[in-house]
């Protein structure tokens, strides 16, 4: 666990990229061929990867899927447009584009794929050559870039530009030839894949067993009733209650009322000033014909 905790105070961002960055560095696998000996243990192969790097760069991300194309996502979910280029439906043509316009990102994406798979840790030596590699690369664009400005350094450019590419394409070829040797001998060797890291296993799936009692009233281990009821006893009469008038409430009505209580007989309540009462059902409420003023 404690190159877990390591992990995880070197990223408290909690980013995927430099977790999985920080991940291969506990690796203790070594590549079956070193880098720099790939020309001379595998020349035929190096050879076909260094005229064909993109048909060999198919080649060895398939073989690192173990062929299963069901399983191929762009650039493995480490680009923005992983999951939306249509992998589902035509996962080998995604394959070929991406081989084709992202070429370094593939043979990286490969090389990152094996060593999780495998374990295998990125040597310094391993690190000073791509790195070399790569430094080329940016030293020729700036030099392409100040030769647009000055005219006496666009042969020193060209010149930086043909080491750079020489480079770049030597490097691909035996990164390549590496990756190669190494799905070879996973793939001769199926028990030499090994576990993964402590701390970095999925949870196992917790089954409950059927047919017997779960915890709760009146199974073994579950909750005892409570006794007397609630509120528990012990508690004291809460204070600060609204006392009742003097004297206790009034009696209540039942309900329903009994025959005669409603509405109450003539006579009981005053009439109010303005206020006409009306006569039993029947009766008109003036006299027979109405007061002047009130006809029509």
């Amino acid at each position: 666990m404690a190159p877990v905790a390591e992990r995880s105070m070197a990223n408290p961002t909690g980013n995927p990229r430099l977790a999985a960055t920080d991940k291969r560095k506990v690796y203790q696998n070594k590549w079956k061929v070193d880098l720099c000996k790939t020309c001379c243990v595998r020349p035929g192969y190096c050879c076909f990867a260094m005229f064909c790097p993109y048909c060999a760069s198919f080649s060895l991300r398939k073989q690192a899927l173990h062929g299963d194309m069901t399983r191929y996502l762009c650039c493995n979910g480490d680009c923005p447009c992983s999951g939306h280029m249509g992998e589902r439906s035509c996962p080998g043509c995604c394959l070929c584009l991406e081989t084709w316009l992202c070429f370094a990102q593939s043979v990286a994406t490969t090389r990152w794929m094996i060593q999780d798979e495998l374990q295998v840790e990125t040597t310094k030596c391993d690190n000073c050559i791509i790195g070399t590699m790569i430094v080329l690369q940016y030293i020729s664009c700036v030099c392409h870039i100040l030769a647009c400005f000055f005219e006496e350094l666009r042969e020193a450019a060209a010149i930086i530009d043909c080491i750079a590419d020489l480079t770049w394409c030597t490097v691909c070829a035996c990164m390549q030839t590496q990756h190669k040797a190494e799905l070879e001998h996973r793939d001769a060797h199926p028990n030499a894949v090994p576990p993964p890291l402590p701390g970095m296993m999925a949870p196992g799936v917790q089954m409950i067993p059927m047919g017997q009692a779960q915890p709760g009233y009146g199974a073994p281990g579950g909750y005892p009733p409570q006794q007397g009821g609630y509120p528990p006893q012990g508690y004291p009469p809460q204070q600060g209650g609204y006392a009742p008038p003097p004297g206790g409430y009034p009696p209540q009505a039942a309900y329903p009322p009994p025959p005669g209580a409603f509405p109450p007989p003539p006579g009981t309540y005053p009439p109010q000033p303005g206020y006409v009462q009306q006569p039993p059902h029947g009766n008109p409420a003036y006299p027979y014909p109405p007061p002047q003023g009130m006809q029509r």
